[in-house]
């Protein structure tokens, strides 16, 4: 067999040591990977019938290509946002152009199968998040041998309990919060701490959870500045060292208001996500009167090797999703649920990504954590 695999959407630690293992994994059995580059965005860059065009955005995988990558972070196959059923026309490649139809989106899934024919490309592995794997399950539909591999420090793709590059999000975010409790409590200030997560507050949630941050606000409440502020000044007044932190997810909205984007759009249309962090702090200064320590940590959340439990996750969902390719068993997602490793059906995703239970872990009216109860919970309580 000819096996392809990819990673695509924000990169997270783990994707290195998912690939090395289905590559170790299938190498035994005689089969070869192709690794695709840059996600969904290499396979819509290959122009069937040139060599070089090929060349430059696939590579055949070997063991001995990969044998030390899984002891870094990020994807050395490289990845991109791109989702070839919606390419703004400006981002189609040259040798596409006389196929545009409309000034709208263009799907070019009819392309893309061209082109895994080309390569004699089996069966696909993509390992991504909830857009990246919406993908997936089209060329599953459209008949492509697919196993899907979840990754997102969010954690919020549906049907299973883990995601490859979470624990590391988390841990970083812990590590780098109660670090700056120093420069917090030696100025007396309020932290503001600006967190990854455009449409689950699992991150701002269960950061604030484990490293004892005051105030917790995520991107399924609105919440009311004035009420927060007031919320803050007390917890830095009943604080021996007097200073109160707080942490908020990039796409937390005031009520009334909206998700804040920022930035040039990209050429797929998408601004860059974030600032309500500045500006929450901005207002809370002006209600409170006390100084603010902002801090986003972005990027750095997800930067670096990755801690074991994210690199035992990324191996055995590599070993698993390999073994059920083999084995014909195609159509499925790799998950943890109750605790052991299983698969699921691809179809999952198209249910949306998963929000924060808030009923069960979010208190509402003080903006923080609140486990109502912790038997049956999963282990990551999401």
């Amino acid at each position: 067999m000819k096996i392809g695999i990819l990673t695509g959407g924000g990169d997270v630690p783990g994707l290195n040591a998912c690939i090395k293992s289905v590559v170790d994994r299938v190498s035994e059995g005689g089969h070869s990977v192709v690794g695709i580059r840059r996600g969904w965005r290499g396979l819509l860059d290959c122009e069937p019938g040139n060599l070089e065009s090929i060349q430059e955005n696939t590579v055949l995988l070997n063991r001995k290509l990969v044998r030390t990558i899984d002891r870094s972070g990020g994807t050395f196959l490289h990845t991109s946002r791109t989702n070839p059923v919606n390419i703004p026309p400006a981002a189609v490649p040259d040798f596409l152009k006389d196929r545009i139809q409309g000034d709208g989106p263009q799907d070019f899934t009819e392309h893309i199968l061209t082109v895994l024919e080309e390569l004699g490309i089996d069966a696909l592995i993509p390992i991504g998040g909830d857009d990246t794997l919406s993908y997936a399950l089209r060329l599953h539909q459209e008949g492509v041998s697919v196993i899907a591999v979840p990754k997102t420090m969010d954690n919020d793709v549906r049907g299973t309990d883990y995601c490859i590059g979470f624990s590391t999000a988390i841990t970083r975010s812990v590590a780098f919060i109660q670090n700056l409790r120093t420069s917090t409590g030696s100025h007396e200030r309020i932290a503001v701490i600006e967190l990854f997560g455009r449409n689950s507050g699992q991150t701002s949630l269960i950061a604030a959870y484990l490293s004892g941050a005051d105030r917790a606000v995520i991107s399924e409440v609105p919440f009311d500045p004035d009420k927060l502020a007031g919320f803050l000044l007390e917890d830095k007044r009943s604080n021996p060292s007097n200073y109160s932190m707080m942490t908020i997810s990039e796409g937390s909205q005031i009520i009334g208001g909206d998700v804040l984007m920022r930035g040039r759009e990209d050429e797929y249309g998408h601004k860059k996500l974030g600032g309500i962090g500045v500006v929450t702090g901005d207002l809370i200064k002006e209600i409170t009167g006390e100084d603010i320590l902002y801090q986003q940590l972005g990027y750095l959340m997800r930067s670096g090797s990755p801690d074991s439990l994210d690199l035992m996750v990324a191996k055995n969902f590599g070993i698993n999703a390999a073994d059920l390719v083999v084995s014909g068993r195609t159509g499925r997602m790799m998950a943890l649920r109750n605790g052991s490793y299983t698969d699921v059906p691809i179809n999952l995703v198209r249910e949306g990504a998963r929000q924060v239970d808030v009923e069960e872990m979010y208190d509402v009216d003080e903006y923080r954590p609140k486990i109502r109860h912790m038997d049956g919970k999963p282990m990551f309580l999401y």
